[in-house]
């Protein structure tokens, strides 16, 4: 694979577009609801900007089972997080795809992590992953990133306590080591940090990384931004290095990580493009719309380019202090379920009677 930070905006897009056109033909040849929608909304399979590419409103996967492959193909089932109740989104990954996510992921965040495997502490329980086959977003996230650590370290009971006995052991055998650390930000907060600060326990794990991604809508209701959860996780663990992450179960592999200046930012083979909430057309650098992620990964099902639920704004392309090349861009928050409910309706009934 590429190199997920090189390429200007001149390299990257040609290479993105064709990508990308090629998926929606496929897609269109290979999934029946994804066809009629295309036909529906009277879509041009062939795009000849990165914004004209078609894209679903991602609570589709919510609603059906979107597939581009036989049954026979299916080698992983993918659920979103949700609560008791809540409909899911079911992803269907092929061999094919499940390998190419892999390796983007590791491509992506080897720039970070450099290319030895660190001694992991992962920040959850390992029940997580009971089914192989088919895995929730936390245990796909889990998989996905434990390929980067060795000697992984559990860090809850499965009553979502913190094995302190465990952890003291785990640290003292990699004393002096950089160590990794990965989980869900929520869960960090609640069941890592506020329990250290109720027991008064503070750590000093220097050098070692955290990476950590979802969940931020809780910890926003709570007033705790990006600043405050890095400053604090810093205070009480002396973990130097933090880096947030922006993905989802939908596009997994495809994930967007946080820069050494706090941006987030688009690899090579992944876009962000911001759209204005009822007119879906791409806004300019700096306003704030709804987000759209577009990928090359997807091949098993019609997820190369989604229109997401979350907020955001494009701070720049290529122009990052850190060096990476791509956009950069922040991510606000959900936008009101009632203007979602908007976005998937008239899509539904496609752009012309829309007009």
């Amino acid at each position: 694979m590429r190199e997920p930070y090189k390429q200007s905006r001149e390299e990257k897009q040609p290479f993105l577009l064709s990508e990308l056109n090629q998926l929606t033909k496929f897609h269109f040849e290979h999934c029946l609801p994804y066809r009629d929608m295309m036909q529906k909304s009277n879509q041009q399979l062939t795009a000849s900007t990165i914004e004209d590419v078609p894209f679903l409103p991602v609570q589709l996967f919510k609603m059906m089972d979107l597939v581009s492959i036989s049954k026979e193909e299916i080698f992983k089932v993918l659920t979103s997080s949700g609560t008791t109740g809540q409909q899911v989104s079911k992803i269907f990954l092929d061999k094919e795809t499940a390998s190419a996510q892999t390796k983007a992921l590791v491509t992506l965040m080897q720039p970070i992590l450099g290319t030895k495997r660190l001694p992991m502490i992962i920040i959850d329980t390992k029940s997580v992953l009971k089914d192989r086959k088919s895995f929730s977003a936390r245990g796909a996230g889990i998989l996905g990133f434990s390929n980067f650590g060795r000697r992984h370290f559990y860090l809850f009971h499965n009553d979502m306590t913190v094995d302190w006995e465990g952890l003291n052991n785990f640290l003292e055998e990699h004393k002096g080591e950089k160590i990794l650390l990965f989980g869900f930000t929520f869960m960090i907060w609640k069941y890592f940090y506020q329990e250290a600060v109720q027991r008064g326990i503070h750590l000093d794990m220097g050098e070692s990384i955290l990476i950590h991604g979802g969940g931020w809508k809780k910890l926003q209701e709570e007033a705790v931004s990006n600043k405050k959860f890095k400053d604090a996780l810093k205070s009480q663990f002396g973990i130097q290095s933090i880096h947030n992450y922006y993905g989802m179960v939908e596009q997994v592999g495809s994930i967007f990580v946080e820069c050494s200046h706090g941006h987030l930012h688009t690899p090579v083979y992944a876009d962000v493009i911001v759209r204005d909430p009822l007119s879906f057309e791409p806004l300019p650098y700096g306003q704030q719309g709804l987000i759209q992620v577009l990928s090359i990964l997807p091949k098993s099902y019609p997820g190369h380019s989604l229109l997401t639920e979350d907020l955001g704004t494009i701070l720049g392309e290529d122009d990052c202090p850190c060096g990476w090349k791509g956009k950069c861009f922040s991510v606000a928050g959900r936008i009101p379920k009632a203007e979602l409910r908007g976005c998937s309706d008239t899509f539904a009934y496609g752009k012309k009677e829309r007009e």
